[in-house]
């Protein structure tokens, strides 16, 4: 099976699963997220993460998405990945966006590997735009 794992600082991760749940069809097996909650410390997260990624086996490949590239929760996760023997059968990418991990979810099982990467990059560079207002012009009303 292919595994989409978010890690994230806060309730990021978990907010975004929940988010994928009512996007990519409910509760699904292959989308694991853990979050490092204020207080927690690396040790904490690092086991909580271990456990949330037990049933993952050398047969599976993961999707690891993390919210920030250098941050304790992703670099935590790489280091858990691969203490379990994972990391040769994992892609990962920090900057996590919604369109990132929806595009990851929903493609991860009908490409190949590098078509996968692409679309994730492109998906997550195409989701930043900015969104520009026009004021309206009270001048431009019709006087009566």
């Amino acid at each position: 099976m292919k595994y989409v794992v978010l890690v994230s600082h806060g309730t990021f991760a978990p907010g975004l699963h929940s988010v994928l749940k009512m996007l990519a069809g409910g509760e699904r097996e292959d989308v694991i997220s853990v979050g490092l909650e204020d207080g927690m410390s690396a040790d904490e997260f690092a086991e909580k993460f271990s456990n949330a990624i037990s049933k993952i086996t050398v047969d599976d490949e993961i999707i690891l998405l993390g919210d920030i590239v250098g941050g304790s929760p992703l670099t935590n996760a790489i280091e858990q990945v691969s203490n379990k023997g994972l990391i040769g059968q994992t892609v990962i990418f920090g900057g996590m966006n919604l369109a990132m991990a929806l595009t990851a979810t929903l493609m991860k099982d009908g490409v190949d590997t590098d078509m996968l990467k692409d679309s994730l990059i492109n998906e997550a560079k195409d989701a930043v735009k900015e969104f520009v207002m026009t004021p309206v012009n009270d001048d431009d009303e019709d006087d009566i």
